[in-house]
């Protein structure tokens, strides 16, 4: 099920502004001694990207399994797809 509004990840471009709907795969906190940052890896049907929230180590809500829609500047890289800092927003947990 494919929300309204949104970009596949495997259709999304360097520096273009995105929007994806997917299901959080992992959830990576940085070790203490570093910049605190929360990175996840969603994943849509289509691939997988990266989003990293700098300056935070946990988001309420945000867990394995959790589908949400995240908007943000795509960065791109011969290995990877990363969204920093992004906005979003959470889809109802199934029961």
């Amino acid at each position: 099920m494919r929300a309204v509004g949104v970009d596949p990840i495997r259709e999304c471009h360097h520096g273009e502004r995105v929007s994806v709907a997917g299901t959080v795969q992992a959830v990576t906190l940085r070790p203490k001694q570093l910049t605190p940052a929360l990175e996840i890896e969603l994943y849509d049907g289509s691939g997988y990207l990266t989003v990293i929230w700098l300056g935070r180590r946990r988001i309420a809500g945000i867990t394995t399994g959790r589908r949400m829609i995240i908007s943000g500047r795509l960065t791109c890289s011969p290995v990877s797809r990363v969204v920093y800092n992004p906005s979003y927003e959470l889809f109802p947990m199934a029961i």
